[in-house]
C-alpha cells in the first residue's frame, strides 16, 4: 500500500462509528438501501439513506433530529478520505449526542468521489445537499436560516468551499434540483482541511514532512484529473481561500499541531485570509495532535473539551 493510501485509509477511518457499517473498500461505500447508519452505540438515524439529488446512488444522507418539534438549527456533516475513500457513516458519535442534546440536528452527507467523478462534482454535490434540505426544511423540521457546515480533512475542504463560494458560477448545479434554493451555510468548522493545492508540497517542506501531494496518484491530482502542478488555474478553483471575502460566515478551524498529512500552514492560510477579508475567523492549533487523531491513544480533536469548544462555537452561532 502507498504511503499516500494507507494514511488516508487511516484518517478517513479515525472518525468512524463502532456500531455503524464497516469502513467501504477504497472508492467505494455501503450501497443504497443500506441499513441505517448508527452513531455510537445504538443510537440510529431519524431519517436514514435519503437521496438529495438523483445524478448519482452516492447523492444520499442521514438525518438525526432532537427530540421536540423544532425547527432545529442543522450541522451537516462531510466526511474525509482524500476526496476518493469514505463514507457518510464516518460521523463521531460523541460529537453527534452533544449536539443533539443542545438541539442540533445532523445530517450526514455522502458525495461522489474522484473514482466517479472529478472536481468540481462533490462541490455541486454538498452544495446540492444544502439545498435540498432548505427546500425541504419545513418537513424535515430544520431552520433553513441555521445551516453549519461541518468537514474533516477533505471534508474540510468541501466545507470551506460551502463557506466562501457562494454565488461562484459553476459550483451550484440546477441540474441537481432544487434551483433558485441557497446553498449558503451560516457558519463552518473546518477540521485540517487543504485550503490550497498549489502550496502543500512547499508548505510541507516548510514543515519537514514528506511532499507528494503534486504527485500524479495523490488525492488532489486524482480528483482534479492531472497532476496538480500541470492545471495549476483547476488547482487554485478548488481552493476555498480564492473566494474568501466579507460576505462569508463564521469560521472555526482546527489544526492538529504535527499534521504532516496536510501541513499546518494549510489552515493558516485560509484563516489569516479571512481574516483579512473581515470574516470572524478562529484557528485553534491543538498540541499533541496530526491528522485528526490517528495514531493517538487519548483523543485530542474527539476529547470532551475540543468537542465542547466545537458544539459551543456552533449553538453561539446558531443562538443569534
Amino acid at each position: 500500500m502507498s504511503r499516500w493510501l494507507g494514511l488516508v485509509v487511516m484518517a478517513a477511518g479515525f472518525l468512524a462509528i463502532p456500531a455503524a457499517a464497516q469502513m467501504p473498500p477504497p472508492g467505494g461505500r455501503p450501497p443504497a438501501g443500506a441499513p441505517p447508519r448508527l452513531a455510537g452505540p445504538g443510537l440510529p438515524a431519524t431519517l436514514a439513506d435519503t437521496a438529495y439529488a438523483s445524478v448519482s446512488p452516492a447523492q444520499r444522507f442521514d438525518l438525526w433530529r432532537p427530540a421536540g418539534p423544532g425547527p432545529f438549527p442543522l450541522v451537516i456533516n462531510i466526511h474525509g478520505g482524500g476526496f476518493m475513500m469514505g463514507s457518510r457513516a464516518m460521523l463521531n458519535g460523541a460529537m453527534l449526542r452533544a449536539l443533539l442534546a443542545r438541539g442540533v440536528a445532523v445530517a450526514s452527507v455522502d458525495y461522489r468521489l474522484s473514482g466517479e467523478a472529478r472536481f468540481p462534482a462533490a462541490v455541486q454535490d454538498v452544495k446540492a445537499a444544502v439545498r435540498h434540505l432548505r427546500a425541504n426544511a419545513a418537513a424535515y423540521r430544520l431552520d433553513p436560516a441555521r445551516f453549519v457546515a461541518f468537514g474533516q480533512s477533505a471534508g474540510g475542504n468541501l466545507a470551506a468551499m460551502l463557506g466562501t463560494s457562494d454565488g461562484e458560477p459553476g459550483f451550484d448545479d440546477p441540474a441537481r434540483g432544487n434551483a433558485g434554493v441557497s446553498s449558503r451555510v451560516q457558519a463552518v468548522v473546518d477540521w485540517f482541511g487543504p485550503s490550497d493545492f498549489t502550496l502543500l508540497d512547499s508548505h510541507a517542506r516548510q514543515q519537514g514532512c514528506p511532499a507528494d501531494h503534486d504527485a500524479a496518484d495523490s488525492p488532489e491530482s486524482r480528483w482534479l484529473g492531472i497532476p496538480v502542478p500541470q492545471a495549476p488555474d483547476l488547482a487554485q478553483r478548488a481552493n476555498p481561500a480564492r473566494y474568501a471575502d466579507a460576505g462569508d460566515p463564521p469560521f472555526l478551524l482546527q489544526k492538529g499541531a504535527l499534521d504532516c498529512l496536510v501541513p499546518v500552514a494549510q489552515s493558516q492560510l485560509l484563516h489569516d485570509r479571512l481574516r483579512a477579508a473581515g470574516v470572524k475567523a478562529h484557528l485553534d492549533i491543538l498540541p499533541g495532535a496530526g491528522h485528526g487523531d490517528m495514531g493517538l491513544a487519548t483523543p485530542v480533536f474527539g476529547s470532551p473539551a475540543n468537542i465542547e469548544r466545537v458544539v459551543g462555537f456552533i449553538t453561539d452561532v446558531v443562538s443569534r
